[in-house]
């Protein structure tokens, strides 16, 4: 719990004044077993490659997030407002690229 707040404490004094825009593609736990959800994604980003729209088109196929009507996209955002490894991801890793699963 204490290293979670300060990841979230540093993401936010490293990434000041920063937002992100991103989308994701999130299965429930009723969806599929841990290790064919991870196949799936696999699966999935083969397909899509780092194409939007297809992305989009995949979210709302796939995700069970309620932001799969919207293609996957969660929004604007600030640094510590998601869980720790999508905040990395969103404010560290190259823009434009899928990244994961």
């Amino acid at each position: 719990q204490q290293n979670a707040i300060w990841d979230t404490v540093g993401s936010m004094y490293r990434n000041w004044g920063k937002k992100a825009t991103a989308s994701h593609i999130l299965f429930r736990p009723s969806q599929f077993p841990e290790d064919e959800a991870k196949a799936k994604l696999v699966e999935i980003k083969d397909e899509i490659g780092n194409d939007p729209k297809k992305f989009a088109a995949a979210a709302r196929e796939w995700s069970g997030c309620p932001s799969a009507k919207d293609g996957g996209s969660l929004g604007e955002f600030g640094p510590g407002m998601m869980v720790k490894n999508f905040d990395d991801v969103c404010f560290n890793e190259e823009v434009g690229v899928v990244h994961g699963p």
